[in-house]
């Protein structure tokens, strides 16, 4: 399979928002809560940080142990709110157990929400009529676009751990006049047949070797949106040894997904920024 690399579409994104960043006196600001320890989370901010200095955006991180109270997080959030050098927030994830995410993540100002997960945003999406795309499908939608080939008509499959995630990736495909449905990860036996028949198959799960190479059909493109340690490397869920022969196309990982998310991330907080600021 071709290699679909996320640096081309980062390259080009980024170098964008500097040169337009650039131009204005007022930088924008991105907000960032961290709680708890975790090593990938911790990795995953500090990327987003030297990305949002490259490019000249005011970046503010906020930490808070695993024994921090929701309150606390909440009280932080209504701030950050009201601060007006602040035009993008986002709550890092996954937090530690015993953390309600969607009542943290529903405090955040829908204005500023850069990740595009609060309900209010995920709602309008749904329906069409969204302002901020939620950043992930974005991230996947921009990278099967850049395999070259017309996507509108193919029918797309995609594996989801939730509910949520499936019907946001559906709507996200559907406005590329993309024929989508999804199923959780747990069924994937009774939809093998479903992968066979894809044209684009999405695969957001973080289990390690999910996918084989058996399972898709000549030419398919693969976005690979998992990611898993296992043993010192960082796997998705495409077994790449069986599916590298393939034809199509394939997202590696790590280098796929993550690093366009976190530029399409970037982009959400200047269309955020403008917006606040006319």
């Amino acid at each position: 399979m071709k290699l679909l690399y996320g640096k081309p579409i980062v390259d080009e994104t980024l170098n964008r928002l500097k040169k337009e960043i650039s131009l204005n006196l007022e930088k924008p600001g991105l907000a960032v809560i961290l709680v708890g320890d975790n090593q990938a989370s911790q990795l995953y901010v500090s990327r987003k940080e030297k990305k949002a200095h490259e490019i000249g955006m005011n970046f503010f991180q906020f930490n808070f142990p695993e024994d921090a109270g929701e309150n606390e997080i909440i009280e932080l959030i209504q701030k950050l709110n009201a601060d007006e050098k602040v035009h993008g927030i986002i709550l890092q994830l996954p937090l530690p157990a015993g953390f309600d995410s969607r009542k943290i993540i529903s405090e955040i100002d829908p204005k500023k929400d850069a990740d595009g997960f609060h309900p209010e945003n995920t709602s309008s999406f749904l329906e069409g009529n969204g302002k901020i795309m939620p950043v992930f499908p974005r991230a996947i939608i921009l990278l099967a676009e850049s395999c070259g080939e017309i996507l509108a008509g193919k029918k797309a499959i995609i594996i989801a751990n939730s509910d949520e995630f499936g019907k946001v990736m559906v709507a996200a495909l559907d406005q590329k006049n993309i024929l989508a449905e999804y199923f959780i990860a747990k069924d994937i036996s009774s939809n093998l047949g479903k992968i066979r028949e894809a044209d684009i198959v999405v695969s957001a799960v973080g289990s390690p070797g999910l996918l084989k190479g058996q399972m898709f059909k000549e030419g398919a493109i693969v976005i690979d949106g998992g990611i898993e340690k296992s043993g010192l490397k960082v796997v998705g869920d495409v077994d790449f040894a069986s599916t590298k022969e393939k034809t199509g196309f394939l997202t590696p990982v790590p280098l796929g997904v993550g690093p366009v998310t976190i530029a399409c991330l970037l982009e959400n907080v200047y269309i955020a920024f403008k917006a606040q600021t006319k």
